[in-house]
Protein backbone atom coordinates (compact mmCIF):
# COMPACT_ATOMS: atom_id res chain seq x y z
CA UNK A 1 0.00 0.00 0.00
CA UNK A 2 1.36 3.40 -0.93
CA UNK A 3 1.03 6.73 0.80
CA UNK A 4 1.22 10.38 -0.20
CA UNK A 5 4.89 10.19 0.73
CA UNK A 6 5.35 7.68 -2.10
CA UNK A 7 6.66 5.05 0.36
CA UNK A 8 5.44 1.56 1.09
CA UNK A 9 3.22 1.00 4.11
CA UNK A 10 6.15 -0.53 5.99
CA UNK A 11 7.96 2.78 5.64
CA UNK A 12 4.95 4.64 7.01
CA UNK A 13 5.12 2.48 10.12
CA UNK A 14 8.66 3.72 10.73
CA UNK A 15 7.73 7.39 10.81
CA UNK A 16 7.70 9.37 14.04
CA UNK A 17 4.39 10.71 15.33
CA UNK A 18 4.20 13.21 18.18
CA UNK A 19 0.97 13.32 20.19
CA UNK A 20 -0.04 15.63 23.00
CA UNK A 21 -0.39 13.92 26.36
CA UNK A 22 -3.93 15.18 26.92
CA UNK A 23 -5.38 13.28 23.93
CA UNK A 24 -7.05 10.10 25.20
CA UNK A 25 -6.20 6.96 23.24
CA UNK A 26 -3.72 8.84 21.04
CA UNK A 27 -1.08 6.14 21.44
CA UNK A 28 -3.59 3.41 20.64
CA UNK A 29 -4.92 5.25 17.60
CA UNK A 30 -1.63 6.28 16.00
CA UNK A 31 0.62 3.35 16.90
CA UNK A 32 -0.36 1.46 13.75
CA UNK A 33 0.93 4.39 11.69
CA UNK A 34 4.37 4.76 13.26
CA UNK A 35 6.43 5.32 16.38
CA UNK A 36 4.34 7.38 18.80
CA UNK A 37 5.94 9.92 21.15
CA UNK A 38 3.72 11.50 23.82
CA UNK A 39 4.53 14.81 25.50
CA UNK A 40 2.68 17.52 27.45
CA UNK A 41 1.33 20.05 24.97
CA UNK A 42 2.95 23.19 26.32
CA UNK A 43 6.30 21.41 26.71
CA UNK A 44 6.68 20.50 23.02
CA UNK A 45 9.74 22.22 21.51
CA UNK A 46 11.32 22.60 18.09
CA UNK A 47 13.89 19.97 19.04
CA UNK A 48 11.07 17.50 19.78
CA UNK A 49 9.56 17.84 16.30
CA UNK A 50 12.73 17.95 14.21
CA UNK A 51 12.39 14.34 13.01
CA UNK A 52 8.62 14.07 13.42
CA UNK A 53 6.37 13.74 10.35
CA UNK A 54 2.93 13.65 11.97
CA UNK A 55 1.72 15.78 14.89
CA UNK A 56 -1.52 15.45 16.85
CA UNK A 57 -2.06 18.17 19.45
CA UNK A 58 -4.56 20.23 21.40
CA UNK A 59 -4.83 23.98 21.95
CA UNK A 60 -1.97 24.31 24.44
CA UNK A 61 0.60 23.69 21.69
CA UNK A 62 1.44 26.72 19.55
CA UNK A 63 1.81 25.42 16.00
CA UNK A 64 3.87 28.08 14.26
CA UNK A 65 7.05 28.90 12.38
CA UNK A 66 9.14 28.86 15.56
CA UNK A 67 8.09 25.28 16.29
CA UNK A 68 8.02 23.75 12.81
CA UNK A 69 10.67 25.55 10.72
CA UNK A 70 13.33 23.08 9.61
CA UNK A 71 11.37 20.04 10.81
CA UNK A 72 10.13 17.06 8.82
CA UNK A 73 6.52 17.70 9.84
CA UNK A 74 4.09 17.30 6.94
CA UNK A 75 0.81 16.90 8.84
CA UNK A 76 -0.55 18.64 11.94
CA UNK A 77 -3.94 17.89 13.45
CA UNK A 78 -5.46 19.63 16.44
CA UNK A 79 -8.10 17.67 18.33
CA UNK A 80 -9.97 20.89 19.15
CA UNK A 81 -12.70 23.03 17.64
CA UNK A 82 -10.52 26.17 17.68
CA UNK A 83 -7.49 26.97 15.54
CA UNK A 84 -6.22 30.27 16.99
CA UNK A 85 -3.16 28.41 18.34
CA UNK A 86 -2.11 27.59 14.77
CA UNK A 87 -0.24 29.91 12.39
CA UNK A 88 -2.29 28.65 9.46
CA UNK A 89 -0.95 30.96 6.68
CA UNK A 90 2.64 29.89 7.40
CA UNK A 91 1.59 26.23 7.73
CA UNK A 92 -0.11 26.29 4.32
CA UNK A 93 2.69 28.27 2.64
CA UNK A 94 5.12 25.56 3.68
CA UNK A 95 3.05 22.72 2.28
CA UNK A 96 2.05 21.26 5.64
CA UNK A 97 -1.37 19.64 5.70
CA UNK A 98 -3.45 20.56 8.73
CA UNK A 99 -6.82 19.70 10.19
CA UNK A 100 -8.95 20.40 13.22
CA UNK A 101 -11.92 18.73 14.88
CA UNK A 102 -15.00 20.97 14.50
CA UNK A 103 -17.86 19.84 16.66
CA UNK A 104 -15.91 17.17 18.55
CA UNK A 105 -16.68 18.64 21.98
CA UNK A 106 -19.70 20.77 21.12
CA UNK A 107 -22.06 18.71 23.25
CA UNK A 108 -19.61 18.83 26.15
CA UNK A 109 -19.59 22.64 26.12
CA UNK A 110 -23.37 22.78 25.85
CA UNK A 111 -23.68 20.50 28.88
CA UNK A 112 -21.24 22.74 30.77
CA UNK A 113 -23.53 25.73 30.07
CA UNK A 114 -26.56 23.78 31.29
CA UNK A 115 -24.74 22.79 34.49
CA UNK A 116 -23.65 26.39 35.09
CA UNK A 117 -27.13 27.81 34.52
CA UNK A 118 -28.86 25.30 36.77
CA UNK A 119 -26.27 25.91 39.48
CA UNK A 120 -26.74 29.68 39.29
CA UNK A 121 -30.51 29.33 39.44
CA UNK A 122 -30.36 27.11 42.49
CA UNK A 123 -27.70 29.24 44.22
CA UNK A 124 -29.43 32.58 43.67
CA UNK A 125 -33.04 31.45 43.81
CA UNK A 126 -34.29 32.17 40.29
CA UNK A 127 -35.90 30.06 37.58
CA UNK A 128 -34.53 29.68 34.08
CA UNK A 129 -37.87 28.92 32.48
CA UNK A 130 -39.27 32.00 30.78
CA UNK A 131 -35.99 33.90 30.87
CA UNK A 132 -34.25 35.09 27.72
CA UNK A 133 -30.81 33.79 26.82
CA UNK A 134 -28.71 35.33 24.07
CA UNK A 135 -26.44 32.87 22.26
CA UNK A 136 -23.58 34.71 20.55
CA UNK A 137 -22.07 32.42 17.94
CA UNK A 138 -24.37 29.73 16.57
CA UNK A 139 -21.98 27.13 15.21
CA UNK A 140 -21.55 23.58 16.44
CA UNK A 141 -21.55 24.66 20.08
CA UNK A 142 -23.99 27.55 20.06
CA UNK A 143 -26.62 25.61 18.14
CA UNK A 144 -26.53 22.86 20.78
CA UNK A 145 -26.71 25.41 23.58
CA UNK A 146 -29.83 26.84 21.94
CA UNK A 147 -31.48 23.41 21.79
CA UNK A 148 -30.79 22.69 25.46
CA UNK A 149 -31.87 26.19 26.53
CA UNK A 150 -35.20 25.67 24.78
CA UNK A 151 -35.53 22.32 26.58
CA UNK A 152 -35.20 24.31 29.81
CA UNK A 153 -38.10 26.51 28.69
CA UNK A 154 -36.00 29.54 27.88
CA UNK A 155 -36.55 32.09 25.13
CA UNK A 156 -33.51 32.07 22.84
CA UNK A 157 -32.03 34.96 20.84
CA UNK A 158 -29.34 34.12 18.30
CA UNK A 159 -26.48 36.32 17.08
CA UNK A 160 -24.16 35.17 14.31
CA UNK A 161 -23.35 37.77 11.61
CA UNK A 162 -21.87 35.33 9.04
CA UNK A 163 -24.95 33.14 9.22
CA UNK A 164 -27.24 36.16 9.19
CA UNK A 165 -25.65 37.20 5.90
CA UNK A 166 -26.72 34.00 4.26
CA UNK A 167 -24.70 31.17 5.75
CA UNK A 168 -27.44 30.27 8.21
CA UNK A 169 -29.13 26.93 8.61
CA UNK A 170 -32.85 26.23 8.58
CA UNK A 171 -35.32 28.90 9.56
CA UNK A 172 -33.32 30.41 12.42
CA UNK A 173 -33.71 34.15 12.96
CA UNK A 174 -30.62 36.13 13.89
CA UNK A 175 -30.52 39.49 15.65
CA UNK A 176 -27.86 42.16 16.10
CA UNK A 177 -25.48 41.91 19.04
CA UNK A 178 -26.73 45.16 20.59
CA UNK A 179 -30.28 43.77 20.63
CA UNK A 180 -29.12 40.49 22.15
CA UNK A 181 -27.31 42.35 24.91
CA UNK A 182 -30.25 44.66 25.59
CA UNK A 183 -32.96 41.98 25.58
CA UNK A 184 -31.24 39.04 27.26
CA UNK A 185 -31.24 38.09 30.91
CA UNK A 186 -28.34 35.76 30.16
CA UNK A 187 -25.66 36.02 27.45
CA UNK A 188 -23.42 33.09 26.55
CA UNK A 189 -20.43 33.36 24.18
CA UNK A 190 -19.58 30.68 21.61
CA UNK A 191 -17.54 32.44 18.93
CA UNK A 192 -14.06 31.66 17.59
CA UNK A 193 -11.23 34.08 18.29
CA UNK A 194 -10.49 36.27 15.27
CA UNK A 195 -8.62 39.55 15.27
CA UNK A 196 -9.31 40.86 11.77
CA UNK A 197 -12.15 41.18 9.31
CA UNK A 198 -15.76 42.34 9.60
CA UNK A 199 -16.57 39.71 12.21
CA UNK A 200 -13.49 40.05 14.43
CA UNK A 201 -14.24 38.74 17.90
CA UNK A 202 -11.23 39.96 19.88
CA UNK A 203 -12.68 42.08 22.74
CA UNK A 204 -16.10 42.06 21.11
CA UNK A 205 -17.43 42.38 24.65
CA UNK A 206 -15.78 45.56 25.85
CA UNK A 207 -16.91 48.83 27.38
CA UNK A 208 -19.23 49.77 24.50
CA UNK A 209 -20.87 46.34 24.37
CA UNK A 210 -21.37 46.20 28.14
CA UNK A 211 -23.11 49.58 27.95
CA UNK A 212 -25.83 47.88 25.86
CA UNK A 213 -26.28 45.00 28.28
CA UNK A 214 -29.43 44.72 30.34
CA UNK A 215 -28.70 45.72 33.91
CA UNK A 216 -28.27 42.70 36.19
CA UNK A 217 -27.53 40.29 33.35
CA UNK A 218 -25.61 37.03 33.62
CA UNK A 219 -22.62 36.44 31.33
CA UNK A 220 -20.95 33.14 30.44
CA UNK A 221 -17.80 32.78 28.35
CA UNK A 222 -16.77 29.31 27.26
CA UNK A 223 -15.39 30.45 23.91
CA UNK A 224 -11.95 32.12 24.06
CA UNK A 225 -10.66 34.38 26.81
CA UNK A 226 -9.85 37.44 24.68
CA UNK A 227 -13.42 37.54 23.34
CA UNK A 228 -14.13 39.75 26.33
CA UNK A 229 -12.03 42.53 27.84
CA UNK A 230 -11.48 41.50 31.45
CA UNK A 231 -11.04 45.02 32.82
CA UNK A 232 -14.27 46.10 31.17
CA UNK A 233 -16.08 43.05 32.53
CA UNK A 234 -14.94 43.87 36.06
CA UNK A 235 -16.08 47.47 35.60
CA UNK A 236 -19.48 46.28 34.34
CA UNK A 237 -19.79 43.99 37.37
CA UNK A 238 -18.88 46.84 39.73
CA UNK A 239 -21.62 48.95 38.12
CA UNK A 240 -24.19 46.14 38.40
CA UNK A 241 -24.50 45.93 34.62
CA UNK A 242 -23.33 42.31 34.88
CA UNK A 243 -24.62 40.70 38.06
CA UNK A 244 -23.15 37.21 37.64
CA UNK A 245 -20.40 35.75 35.48
CA UNK A 246 -19.10 32.32 34.58
CA UNK A 247 -15.66 32.12 32.96
CA UNK A 248 -14.14 28.97 31.54
CA UNK A 249 -11.70 30.82 29.27
CA UNK A 250 -9.42 33.65 30.35
CA UNK A 251 -7.34 36.42 28.83
CA UNK A 252 -3.69 35.46 29.14
CA UNK A 253 -4.37 31.88 30.16
CA UNK A 254 -2.92 29.79 31.65
CA UNK A 255 -2.17 32.76 33.95
CA UNK A 256 -5.75 33.56 34.85
CA UNK A 257 -6.72 36.80 36.61
CA UNK A 258 -7.06 36.43 40.39
CA UNK A 259 -9.20 39.58 40.64
CA UNK A 260 -11.61 38.21 38.05
CA UNK A 261 -11.73 34.84 39.80
CA UNK A 262 -12.73 36.61 43.00
CA UNK A 263 -15.75 38.19 41.29
CA UNK A 264 -17.17 35.38 39.16
CA UNK A 265 -19.67 32.82 40.43
CA UNK A 266 -17.92 30.03 38.58
CA UNK A 267 -14.37 29.98 37.24
CA UNK A 268 -12.95 26.90 35.55
CA UNK A 269 -9.67 26.10 33.74
CA UNK A 270 -10.81 25.94 30.11
CA UNK A 271 -12.42 22.54 30.55
CA UNK A 272 -15.96 23.12 29.27
CA UNK A 273 -15.17 20.92 26.29
CA UNK A 274 -13.20 18.34 28.28
CA UNK A 275 -15.79 15.61 28.50
CA UNK A 276 -14.24 12.21 27.88
CA UNK A 277 -16.44 11.67 24.83
CA UNK A 278 -15.45 15.07 23.42
CA UNK A 279 -11.73 14.46 23.76
CA UNK A 280 -11.97 10.94 22.33
CA UNK A 281 -13.95 12.30 19.36
CA UNK A 282 -11.17 14.82 18.73
CA UNK A 283 -8.54 12.09 18.75
CA UNK A 284 -10.60 10.00 16.35
CA UNK A 285 -11.18 12.88 13.92
CA UNK A 286 -7.47 13.74 13.73
CA UNK A 287 -6.50 10.06 13.37
CA UNK A 288 -8.91 9.59 10.47
CA UNK A 289 -7.66 12.70 8.70
CA UNK A 290 -4.05 11.55 9.17
CA UNK A 291 -4.96 8.21 7.60
CA UNK A 292 -6.61 10.00 4.69
CA UNK A 293 -3.51 12.13 4.23
CA UNK A 294 -1.25 9.06 4.27
CA UNK A 295 -3.54 7.14 1.96
CA UNK A 296 -4.12 4.27 4.38
CA UNK A 297 -7.32 2.79 5.73
CA UNK A 298 -8.50 4.11 9.09
CA UNK A 299 -9.24 0.93 11.03
CA UNK A 300 -8.93 2.00 14.66
CA UNK A 301 -12.00 2.91 16.72
CA UNK A 302 -12.30 3.54 20.47
CA UNK A 303 -15.43 1.40 20.89
CA UNK A 304 -13.76 -1.64 22.42
CA UNK A 305 -11.76 0.34 25.00
CA UNK A 306 -14.22 3.02 26.08
CA UNK A 307 -14.61 2.69 29.86
CA UNK A 308 -17.99 2.22 31.45
CA UNK A 309 -19.56 5.51 32.59
CA UNK A 310 -18.89 6.52 36.18
CA UNK A 311 -22.64 7.03 36.70
CA UNK A 312 -24.38 4.56 34.39
CA UNK A 313 -27.81 5.03 35.97
CA UNK A 314 -29.61 7.51 38.20
CA UNK A 315 -32.98 7.35 39.91
CA UNK A 316 -34.67 10.66 40.73
CA UNK A 317 -37.81 11.26 42.76
CA UNK A 318 -39.76 13.94 40.89
CA UNK A 319 -43.17 13.84 42.53
CA UNK A 320 -44.32 17.25 43.86
CA UNK A 321 -41.01 18.89 42.97
CA UNK A 322 -40.39 21.80 40.59
CA UNK A 323 -38.95 20.67 37.27
CA UNK A 324 -35.82 22.80 37.62
CA UNK A 325 -35.10 21.40 41.06
CA UNK A 326 -35.19 17.90 39.59
CA UNK A 327 -33.02 18.92 36.64
CA UNK A 328 -30.50 20.67 38.87
CA UNK A 329 -30.17 17.56 41.06
CA UNK A 330 -29.88 15.29 38.04
CA UNK A 331 -27.20 17.31 36.29
CA UNK A 332 -25.18 17.86 39.49
CA UNK A 333 -25.12 14.10 40.09
CA UNK A 334 -23.54 13.61 36.67
CA UNK A 335 -21.33 16.70 36.58
CA UNK A 336 -20.55 18.75 39.68
CA UNK A 337 -19.38 22.00 38.11
CA UNK A 338 -18.65 23.50 41.52
CA UNK A 339 -15.82 21.00 41.97
CA UNK A 340 -14.10 22.41 38.88
CA UNK A 341 -14.51 25.91 40.29
CA UNK A 342 -13.10 24.88 43.68
CA UNK A 343 -10.02 23.30 42.13
CA UNK A 344 -9.15 26.45 40.18
CA UNK A 345 -10.07 28.80 43.03
CA UNK A 346 -7.50 27.04 45.22
CA UNK A 347 -4.76 28.58 43.03
CA UNK A 348 -6.23 32.09 42.87
CA UNK A 349 -4.19 33.62 45.70
CA UNK A 350 -0.85 32.33 44.42
CA UNK A 351 1.53 34.32 42.22
CA UNK A 352 1.11 34.45 38.46
CA UNK A 353 3.55 31.66 37.68
CA UNK A 354 1.95 29.34 40.22
CA UNK A 355 -1.54 30.18 38.93
CA UNK A 356 -0.46 29.34 35.39
CA UNK A 357 1.14 26.08 36.48
CA UNK A 358 -1.98 25.15 38.43
CA UNK A 359 -4.23 25.98 35.48
CA UNK A 360 -2.24 23.68 33.19
CA UNK A 361 -2.04 20.93 35.78
CA UNK A 362 -5.81 20.97 36.25
CA UNK A 363 -6.28 20.59 32.50
CA UNK A 364 -3.69 17.82 32.28
CA UNK A 365 -5.13 15.83 35.19
CA UNK A 366 -8.78 16.64 34.56
CA UNK A 367 -10.98 13.85 36.00
CA UNK A 368 -13.08 11.79 33.65
CA UNK A 369 -16.38 13.54 32.93
CA UNK A 370 -18.92 11.65 30.86
CA UNK A 371 -21.68 13.25 28.82
CA UNK A 372 -25.36 13.08 29.71
CA UNK A 373 -26.30 10.38 27.12
CA UNK A 374 -24.03 7.93 28.97
CA UNK A 375 -26.44 7.90 31.93
CA UNK A 376 -29.85 6.23 31.95
CA UNK A 377 -32.36 8.07 34.14
CA UNK A 378 -35.30 6.63 36.04
CA UNK A 379 -37.82 9.33 36.94
CA UNK A 380 -40.35 8.57 39.63
CA UNK A 381 -43.56 10.57 39.52
CA UNK A 382 -42.43 12.73 36.60
CA UNK A 383 -44.81 14.53 34.29
CA UNK A 384 -44.59 14.11 30.53
CA UNK A 385 -43.31 17.69 30.36
CA UNK A 386 -40.43 16.96 32.73
CA UNK A 387 -39.55 13.80 30.83
CA UNK A 388 -39.38 15.88 27.67
CA UNK A 389 -37.00 18.32 29.34
CA UNK A 390 -34.75 15.51 30.53
CA UNK A 391 -34.63 14.03 27.04
CA UNK A 392 -34.05 17.49 25.60
CA UNK A 393 -30.90 17.80 27.71
CA UNK A 394 -29.64 14.54 26.19
CA UNK A 395 -30.36 11.97 28.88
CA UNK A 396 -31.82 8.56 28.18
CA UNK A 397 -34.91 7.68 30.20
CA UNK A 398 -35.68 4.16 31.33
Amino acid sequence: MTSKFGNQYSAICNMKILCEQNMPFAREAFSALGEVIVKPGRAITAADVRDVEIMAVRSTTKINRALLAGSKVRFVGTATIGTDHMEIPWIEQNGIHWCYAPGCNANSVAEYIVAALLHLGRKHGFRLEGRTIGVVGVGNVGSRVAVKARALGMRVLLNDPPRARGDGRGDETFVELAQVLADSDIVTMHVPLTREGPDATWHMLGRDAFAHMRSGAILLNAARGPVLATDDLLAAMAQGRVARAVLDTWEGEPEFRADAMAKVDLGTPHIAGHSFEGKVAGTLMVYREACRFLGVEATWTPDAIMPAPLVPAVTIEANRRADEDVLAELVARIYDITADDARLRAFALQDGKARAAGFDELRRTYPERREFPATVVTLKGASAELQGKVRGLGFKIR
